[in-house]
């Protein structure tokens, strides 16, 4: 997502480093260069004039004629700039009030309101501990209620039964009391949509607004639309009221100027985006993290939460053990790669990482993509059980035979084995003294503090024990990060223990 802007500021941010102290020109030069970026991105043009002109009068100011490194000082500047441009503070949906909370999915035809209701309840339910209850008011569309209904059944969530005879309004006012009755914390009304907007659409959902009161009218844009999904938004929110935003597809957005323009230009804040097709691909939309993003500075916080949720805990700790002794064998590996998958892929991964922007292409145009890791899972499923926890029974005709059930080359799968040769060699290491010292820091004490909780029963560490633990595993031998490597050159991930080392 945010793939031109993000490339475009990264160009100008380049030069702005080059100069050892910045002029007003060169302030003037910098900014001219991130309002083209922003226009071809798409952002409306208002937006864009009040940006830029919020932006100049900080960056020309005295905290960048002393600053050292000026350029850094007009990042931060711009950082913050986008960060009110995306809305300011995050703008949670509203749960707390009496069960249920009634929530209404409002949009056009076509926008993926429906398949959003059923994001939506499994997003309540996974990260709020929400029980759920969706209902289709949708008596326009063919096949609305079946859809909605497979939805349902697959995010294991609460559906009203259907009927033809009732009118929107009545569906509304069942469902309301089927889910007093049955206890549910969230009713998800998902109404009708049209090809464009027109007045009947309007008046039903105004029936249905005065019929449920609902806690939150969330409109449901696709951000591929661009502009026309903010003068959608505007519409909307001027005939029912849109308490909230979610944009659909935003994975899929290269210039992302419905995302940037769609706070300011509306005055709805964005409090959901879809970020991919599958059912937990939901994410609570911040304004600060998604400006870490577009600067390629990373977004931790959100790789910490998707290594909490795909690690489970007893699988963690079976793993740190047996690392800590110094066993890994095909199995270990494998789990590493599907924890990987889970996670979002390779590009799901880096993409949160800061400062990888430009690096995520020279690995794509390496070979190095998510493809790439299912071939690597395909490799080892096509192994033995004993050949897994035996490597070295795997002679030429071997790997021949692997090969060919995997769909894969020779040479695919001795790339494998020898990263996992590699790591295999880091893992011993462990077992020794400092080795051992190292790993307890990684996954104990040294993993205690800092933001956010993970799946250890911990954090992120912090600058302070990062240090210490990389001090302790190079003078054990073993390379800068440790952990998962896809790329097979030692070192951990990029940007958590140095990026991929040349032998």
């Amino acid at each position: 997502m945010f793939d031109n802007l993000k490339d475009k500021l990264q160009t100008v941010f380049s030069s702005l480093g080059k100069r050892g102290a910045l002029s007003e020109s060169d302030v003037d030069s910098a900014l001219r260069e991130v309002r083209l970026a922003l226009l071809e991105a798409d952002v409306a043009l208002p937006v864009v004039k009040s940006f830029i002109a919020s932006i100049r009068d900080k960056a020309i100011g005295a905290t960048v004629l002393k600053s050292v490194r000026p350029d850094q000082q007009v990042i931060k500047i711009v950082h913050d700039g986008l960060i009110e441009m995306l809305g300011g503070e995050a703008s949670p949906l509203r749960l707390d009030v009496t069960p249920p909370a009634v929530i209404l999915m409002a949009g056009l035809q076509g926008s993926g309101k429906t398949t959003t209701a059923g994001k939506l309840a499994v997003h309540l339910q996974a990260k709020h501990k929400k029980k759920v209850m969706l209902a289709s008011l949708d008596l326009s569309r063919p096949a609305a209620r079946e859809q909605l209904r497979a939805l349902a059944e697959q995010a294991e969530a609460g559906i009203l039964p259907e009927s033809d005879t009732e009118t929107p309004v009545q569906l509304t006012k069942r469902a309301m009391q089927a889910a007093r009755l049955q206890g549910f914390d969230v009713l998800i009304l998902d109404t009708a949509g049209r090809l464009t907007i027109d007045e009947a659409m309007m008046a039903e959902l105004r029936d249905i607004k005065a019929a449920a009161t609902p806690d939150e009218i969330l409109l449901v844009a696709d951000s591929l639309t661009g502009q026309d999904a903010v003068t959608t938004a505007d519409a909307f929110n001027n005939a029912v009221g849109v308490s909230g935003i979610v944009l659909t597809r935003l994975d899929g957005d290269a210039r992302g100027g419905a995302a940037l323009s769609m706070a300011q230009t509306t005055g709805c804040p964005v409090k959901l985006v879809g970020v991919g097709e599958k059912l937990d691909a939901l994410e609570a939309f911040d304004p600060e993290r998604m400006a870490g993003r577009i600067l390629d500075m990373g977004d931790v916080v959100a790789l910490v939460e998707k290594a909490a949720e795909a690690i489970e805990e007893e699988e963690a700790m079976r793993m740190a053990e047996r690392m800590a002794s110094g066993k890994f064998d095909m199995n270990d590996f494998l789990t590493q790669i599907r924890q990987l998958q889970k996670m979002g892929g390779l590009g799901g991964l880096l993409g949160m990482l800061p400062g990888l922007g430009k690096l995520q292409k020279q690995i794509a145009a390496a070979g190095v993509d998510d493809a790439m890791v299912k071939r690597q899972e395909a490799i080892i499923l096509s192994m033995t059980k004993k050949e897994r926890v035996q490597v070295g029974l795997l002679n030429a005709s071997r790997r021949k035979r692997i090969a060919a059930g995997s769909g894969t080359s020779v040479q695919d799968v001795n790339k494998l084995v020898k990263q996992y040769q590699d790591m295999a060699r880091m893992m011993k290491k462990m077992g020794t003294k400092s080795g051992a010292a190292a790993m307890k820091a990684m996954l104990g004490g040294g993993m205690g503090g800092g933001m956010g909780g993970n799946s250890m029963g911990g954090g992120m560490p912090s600058a302070e024990q990062l240090s210490q633990l990389q001090q302790q595993m190079q003078k054990s031998g073993m390379p800068g990060g440790g952990g998962f490597n896809p790329f097979g050159k030692g070192g951990g991930l990029p940007g958590l223990g140095g990026p991929p080392r040349k032998k």
